[in-house]
């Protein structure tokens, strides 16, 4: 997990991104990408007007950017880590996937509060179901990832949360301990085959199954992470169908939405 790609926008959750990447980094003596991304204003209507004030916010929101720049970059002129910067305007979600070819993880956060622009949890569904790589997702109130702490994995044998262990396997090797918490149906292999393939790489693991029948999945595992604060939690995303998850208020929006520590996503 060498490559790790940081979202650069002037927003709430920037400062959590910010600190998580670099913890990252250090951690794996890896490489930050830094993508540097201006959001296209959307405006209905297609006269004069409306283009003129399309030009005015866009211009108005590379130049928030810009300084916004000047500002990372000075902070990264100091840290003792390797980083490289690229610009680009438009949707955050598919530049993101664009820039990802090489990436071993992006960096972005869980929904802000009070709704406030991006709608990053919209970007972190379409990047986790489009680019194929891990997602960290951070709360935008966190300050500071501990690599070397206690990882807690929700699993239910589904290949999307097997994937997702098996990609993060070398960031799992960093940690002081994994807890695999086993919730809901198991769809696949049972929690222990996850543990055996953890223990070939170095890993030890405990399985937990003390989860009260009538609780939900989310539930549980919002409990599981409020108890034992791990230092992040991985999670398969949208096992079911995108709509289905919407119509049902899934699993994955949950945590996105309510989950107190990091999440690790994939798909």
């Amino acid at each position: 997990m060498k490559n790790v790609l940081l979202l650069i926008h002037d927003d709430a959750g920037e400062e959590a991104r910010f600190q998580a990447a670099l913890d990252l980094v250090r951690a794996t003596n890896g490489h930050l990408t830094c993508l540097d991304i201006v959001q296209a204003p959307i405006l209905v209507g297609a006269d004069y007007m409306m283009a003129d004030a399309e030009v005015a916010l866009l211009a108005d929101a590379r130049n928030r950017e810009a300084v916004n720049r000047d500002r990372i970059e000075a902070r990264l002129s100091v840290e003792d880590i390797a980083w490289d910067w690229a610009d680009a305007t438009g949707d955050i979600a598919g530049l993101l996937e664009a820039e990802a070819g090489l990436a071993d993880i992006i960096v972005l956060n869980t929904m802000f509060a009070d709704h406030e622009p991006p709608d990053m949890r919209a970007i972190v569904s379409d990047v986790v179901m489009r680019a194929g790589k891990p997602v960290l997702a951070v709360p935008q109130q966190f300050r500071s990832l501990d690599a070397h702490g206690q990882a807690l994995v929700a699993w239910n044998g589904a290949p999307a949360v097997a994937e997702t262990l098996r990609a993060v396997t070398p960031l799992l090797a960093l940690t002081k301990g994994v807890t695999i918490v086993e919730i809901g149906k198991t769809d696949g292999p049972p929690a222990e085959e996850a543990a055996a393939y953890l223990s070939r790489h170095g890993i030890h693991a405990r399985i937990d199954r003390d989860i009260p029948l009538e609780w939900t999945v989310a539930d549980a595992l919002l409990a599981a992470c409020r108890d034992r604060q791990p230092a992040y939690c991985i999670i398969g995303a949208y096992g079911h169908s995108r709509l289905r998850e919407r119509l049902i208020g899934g699993v994955t929006r949950r945590m996105l939405a309510e989950s107190p520590v990091p999440l690790l996503l994939g798909h």
